[in-house]
C-alpha cells in the first residue's frame, strides 16, 4: 500500500543567463527557497534526487546531487542521479515521489540546475564521431539542428488543418503576455503577431520568436508524508498522479535525434509523452477535462496548438480555433502554460521539468502572483525529452 505524498516546498532560481554564478551556486540557491518554502533545513532531508546536468556539473560525471550534497550537508543520505534530457526533472521527480510513497523515506528533494552552452543545443561533449551514433550523422550528414525537426511538425499541421503563420504567431504572443508578470522568467515584453512573424527566420516557417532559446536555471521540490504537510501550515498540495514513459515503435513523431521512422496505426503521436499523460490521469483517477491549468514543454508554438490535442483536452486541428479565441489564456477553459513556458524562459534542460511542477504547486496554493489562474484545483505537467523520454505530473488541492 502506498502512502500519500505531497508537495512540501518549492523554490527557483531565476531564468536567464548568469555567467558570474556557477552551476552549484544556482543549485543551492533554488534547493535553499525550496527548504525555506517547506519551513524546513538540510538536516530534515533524507534524499536528494537531481536531475543529472548534461553541460556542466555533477563533478564530470553527472554526479550532481552528489555534488550538492557534498558541498553543503554531507549526512550520508542516498543521492540518486537520473538522465532523460529535458524530461530528466520528471524522472527525478518520480523516482524522488516512489521513496516516498514506498515508506523508504518521509522527506526528500527534487533538484535540477543546468547552464546552458549559447546558440543551439550541440551534441552531448565528449561525444565520440561514430557513424553509428544516429546523433553524430544528423549533424554530419544533415546539419539538423533541433528547429528543423519542429519545421517537419509545422509544415505537416499546416497541410493537415489549415494552421496560418498568424495563429503560430498568436500562440507566442500568449506566452510572452503571461510571462509578463512572472518575476522568474526571461523575456517579459510583450511583442504582437506582427513582431513574431518580422523576426528572423530559423527553419521554415518557424521564426526566430516561435522557437525557445537555452538559458540557465534551477529549481527545486521538497517532498513529504502528510506529517510534514500539517506542520507547514500550509494549503496541501498533493501528487495526485506521475508517470514517466518512453517512446513507442510506430510512433509517427519525427523523433529527435533520427527522421526517418516506421509508422503503425493506432500508435500515438509523441507517444513518450501521450502514455505518460495517460498513467497519471489513470493514477489521478481524472480526466482531461478536470484539469485546470496546463503546464506542458513549449519548444515550439507547434507544440502548444498540437499537445493538448494530443492529450485529449479537444479534437486534433481544434487547438487553432481555441488559441484564435483565447481559450488557452490564464482564466480560459484550459490555462495552458501561465508562467509563460518555455518560449519565454528559454530552456535549461534537466531544470525544466522541475520548474514546471513548482508553478503548479504555486498556482494551486494562489501564490502564483503576476499569472494565477483563478480557483485552479488541479495542475498537469508534460514534458519530452531526447531518447523518446516523457513525463507527466498531477497535483491537486
Amino acid at each position: 500500500m502506498t502512502r500519500s505524498v505531497y508537495v512540501l516546498g518549492a523554490g527557483a532560481h531565476p531564468w536567464g543567463k548568469w555567467p558570474d554564478k556557477p552551476q552549484l551556486q544556482l543549485a543551492h540557491e533554488a534547493m535553499n527557497l525550496a527548504l525555506a518554502d517547506a519551513s524546513l533545513a538540510w538536516p530534515d532531508v533524507e534524499g536528494l534526487v537531481a536531475a543529472s546536468s548534461r553541460f556542466e556539473g555533477g563533478m564530470g560525471w553527472g554526479l550532481h546531487a552528489n555534488e550538492v550534497v557534498q558541498s553543503v550537508a554531507e549526512q550520508g543520505i542516498p543521492c540518486i542521479n537520473v538522465g532523460g534530457a529535458c524530461a530528466a526533472g520528471a524522472v527525478a521527480f518520480q523516482t524522488a515521489y516512489a521513496l516516498i510513497a514506498s515508506g523508504q523515506h518521509d522527506v526528500v528533494a527534487v533538484l535540477g540546475a543546468e547552464r546552458m552552452p549559447k546558440g543551439f543545443i550541440p551534441r552531448p561533449p565528449g561525444s565520440p564521431d561514430d557513424i553509428s551514433d544516429s546523433d553524430y550523422l544528423r549533424w554530419v550528414a544533415m546539419g539538423a539542428t533541433n528547429p528543423a525537426y519542429w519545421a517537419i511538425e509545422v509544415n505537416r499541421r499546416k497541410y493537415d488543418f489549415g494552421t496560418s503563420d498568424e495563429t503560430l504567431a498568436r500562440a507566442a504572443v500568449m506566452m510572452r503576455k503571461n510571462a509578463s508578470g512572472n518575476r522568474l522568467a526571461r523575456f517579459r515584453a510583450a511583442t504582437s503577431v506582427e513582431e513574431v512573424l518580422a523576426s528572423p527566420m530559423v527553419a521554415d516557417p518557424l521564426h526566430l520568436l516561435e522557437i525557445c532559446p537555452v538559458s540557465d536555471g534551477a529549481a527545486a521540490i521538497i517532498l513529504g508524508t502528510e506529517k510534514y504537510i500539517r506542520k507547514t501550515g500550509r494549503k496541501p498540495v498533493e501528487v495526485a498522479g506521475c508517470a514517466i514513459a518512453t517512446g513507442q515503435f510506430g510512433d509517427p513523431a519525427r523523433r529527435i535525434p533520427t527522421v526517418s521512422t516506421n509508422v503503425l496505426p493506432n500508435v500515438s503521436h509523441t507517444s513518450e509523452v501521450v502514455n505518460a499523460v495517460n498513467h497519471a490521469c489513470e493514477m489521478a483517477g481524472i480526466g482531461p477535462e478536470d484539469v485546470d491549468v496546463l503546464e506542458m514543454a513549449d519548444n515550439t508554438v507547434w507544440h502548444l496548438l498540437s499537445w493538448p490535442e494530443l492529450f485529449g483536452f479537444y479534437e486534433p486541428g481544434q487547438g487553432d480555433w481555441m488559441l484564435d479565441n483565447g481559450k488557452l489564456e490564464i482564466g480560459g477553459q484550459l490555462s495552458v502554460n501561465p508562467s509563460g513556458g518555455f518560449l519565454s524562459f528559454g530552456e535549461a534542460t534537466t531544470a525544466q521539468a522541475v520548474l514546471q511542477i513548482c508553478e503548479l504547486t504555486w498556482q494551486l496554493r494562489g501564490d502564483a502572483e503576476g499569472h494565477q489562474v483563478p480557483d485552479a484545483t488541479i495542475g498537469m505537467s508534460a514534458v519530452l525529452g531526447l531518447g523518446a523520454n516523457g513525463g507527466s505530473v498531477i497535483l491537486k488541492t
